[in-house]
């Protein structure tokens, strides 16, 4: 995995990571939910974060499934020990700087290619993630901000419901099923609608148009103009060497 097709991994396992999540709640209990973020967590760190090392050390196939187990016991621990607002904190932290350290891939490195535009969409879920991390934590701290929400405190169980919930406020579909009722959820719920439109407005559409471009017939016009001037600067050396000869 190199930083030519890190985000084609990362686009498949972050959609079959969704899947799992979607999986675990249909038919398994809680600790299927802790795994399945674990994997996320695990993921993010190989496919985001040790892309320009090859020494790191999550990228060995065998270390990949101790570090999931080893991650879901301390969330079990910290959620144990009540401390689960602040490991939805760390997971929030997490998620923010590698969306922001893919955004610096996908916006400041190199030319636009496939890579890039499927680091955008990756972009896009890990934005939505990140809202549903955030809807979370309103849930915890103010129970009853959100109606249709099942009446627990265990945030594995209202993750994959706010999941759901944030992947239909960024794309504005709106289904109603789940609604904010307090101001505050209601402030984050316009402000990913908001976020989500002007991100495939503005940045996405911008990367497949860059991207596109490149295949256009000014691209090739200026690349026929740059073989010219290489043939032309030859063709003057070839008569100076010749004229001194």
């Amino acid at each position: 995995m190199t930083r030519e097709d890190n985000f084609i991994y990362l686009t498949c396992a972050l959609t079959l990571l969704l899947l799992g999540t979607a999986l675990a709640q249909q038919f398994f209990d809680g600790t299927a939910q802790r795994l399945v973020q674990s994997a996320t967590t695990v993921t993010l760190l190989v496919a985001v974060w040790g892309v320009d090392s090859k020494e790191f050390v999550l990228r060995k196939t065998f270390i990949f499934p101790i570090a999931v187990v080893v991650f879901s016991l301390a969330s079990a621990w910290l959620d144990n020990a009540g401390f689960d607002q602040l490991y939805l904190l760390l997971l929030l932290s997490f998620l923010i700087s590698s969306a922001l350290r893919t955004m610096k891939q996908v916006m400041f490195t190199g030319d636009i290619d496939i890579n890039k535009i499927l680091g955008a969409i990756c972009l896009y879920l890990l934005i939505g993630l990140i809202w549903a991390v955030l809807y979370t934590l309103v849930q915890l701290t103010l129970p009853g901000a959100f109606a249709n929400i099942t009446a627990n405190n265990e945030w594995f169980t209202l993750f994959p419901d706010f999941i759901y919930f944030s992947f239909v406020t960024i794309t504005t579909l709106g289904f109603g099923d789940i609604s904010p009722l307090f101001p505050i959820s209601r402030f984050f719920v316009y402000c990913e609608a908001v976020v989500g439109q002007l991100y495939l407005a503005i940045l996405v559409a911008s990367l497949v148009g860059s991207h596109m471009s490149s295949f256009g017939p000014n691209n090739r016009r200026s690349k026929r103009s740059q073989v010219l001037a290489e043939t032309m600067a030859k063709n003057k050396i070839d008569i100076k060497v010749k004229d001194k000869g």
